[in-house]
């Protein structure tokens, strides 16, 4: 609801000082597709090999049975999870960090901390894979100062898992 908030609240200026603005759709989006695919494919192979390992757990992505409204509400859920997490974990926690005057390599290294350890119950596999995303998205939000393109990465990201687990399950065993 905060992220919402931020996001709808009648302040251009705050918006544009996170990079939480309409000014770039074209680039936020080719960029958030980029980091999608930078993260997602050898993210898949992380999930998979931990997995392999006996380090993971079975991840149920999505709970939805077949119905005609599982994949409209799967994307609205990752959009959610997508602004909900970057723009508290990172535009937000990285304004407030650095005002409060920790340096920025410490910001980064305690925001994908955070993140990874409150994505423990995906297992180790989705810790480890979300403690490099938050790595990742930390230094392109530290050079860019702009979020949406975190956003965009991870909502994209969200509905491949989502959408992709509620479609394949049943029909691949790694599932």
């Amino acid at each position: 609801m905060l992220a919402l908030h931020l996001l709808t609240r009648d302040d251009a200026r705050a918006r544009a000082l996170v990079g939480a603005d309409g000014r770039r759709p074209g680039r936020d989006l080719l960029h958030g597709a980029a980091l999608a695919a930078i993260i997602g494919v050898p993210g898949l192979g992380l999930y998979l090999a931990a997995r392999a390992m006996g380090l993971n757990t079975t991840i149920a992505a999505a709970n939805l049975d077949q119905t005609w409204w599982a994949v409209p509400v799967l994307v609205l859920a990752a959009a959610q999870n997508a602004v909900l997490e970057e723009i508290v974990m990172v535009a937000y926690l990285f304004t407030r960090w650095g005002q409060a005057g920790w340096r920025l390599p410490t910001i980064i290294v305690v925001s994908a901390l955070i993140r990874g350890t409150y994505h423990l119950y995906q297992g180790f596999g989705g810790g480890v894979g979300n403690l490099a995303m938050g790595l990742l998205l930390g230094v392109v939000y530290a050079r860019t100062r702009r979020v949406m393109p975190l956003v965009v990465a991870h909502t994209l990201l969200d509905v491949v898992a989502f959408v992709g687990y509620t479609l394949l399950r049943g029909h691949v065993g790694w599932l």
